[in-house]
């Protein structure tokens, strides 16, 4: 509170003011960073020809996200705000499994993403790939960036996925040329 207090330039009774605890202020610091998350996914989707692209507009905003933040943050969500953790939880498991889902029915009609895979648990899967890497039991903050931990399991995930076409595609965006 006290460093909130000295950026805004404000006294941290001011901040109380507007605050009933530092639960709160997280909590709602939260909500809106999980709003415009939610509008750039949903707007990047639209903008993208096809999932595989989707994906890779999406590392490059975990790219500029994950950069900017302390990685200890998602520890100290989950240890000392449980209700702002929960709310991340809900976000990644409902909204961001849904758009998991849609991207790879587009997928599938694009003919980029298998046709026997099943949607629900894929989808369901990337969810928890990503609250994996955030685990620093699983992925030690002093062994591993948590960006190439997310890019790595997202991209794992993406030749899991695809066809033979959409690995051609993968490896376009990777600029990856195979020799025959």
């Amino acid at each position: 509170m006290d460093d909130i207090a000295k950026h805004l330039s404000i006294s941290k009774k001011t901040i109380y003011l507007s605050f009933q605890d530092k639960d709160e202020v997280v909590h709602t610091l939260m909500e809106q960073v999980l709003l415009k998350d939610q509008a750039d996914f949903i707007t990047i989707a639209k903008n993208t020809s096809n999932v595989v692209e989707e994906v890779f507009v999406m590392m490059k905003k975990m790219n500029g996200i994950l950069n900017t933040i302390n990685p200890n943050i998602f520890y100290d969500l989950k240890k000392h705000h449980p209700k702002t953790w929960s709310l991340f939880h809900k976000f990644r498991m409902e909204f961001v499994v849904n758009c998991v889902v849609v991207s790879l029915e587009k997928g599938k009609k694009d003919g980029l993403v298998r046709l026997d895979i099943n949607l629900n648990i894929l989808a369901k899967l990337r969810g928890e790939e990503i609250e994996m890497g955030f685990n620093p039991a699983v992925f030690p903050i002093d062994k591993f960036k948590i960006l190439d931990v997310q890019i790595a399991l997202v991209e794992h995930f993406l030749y899991g996925i695809c066809t033979l076409k959409g690995h051609k595609l993968i490896n376009k965006y990777k600029k990856i040329v195979e020799k025959i």
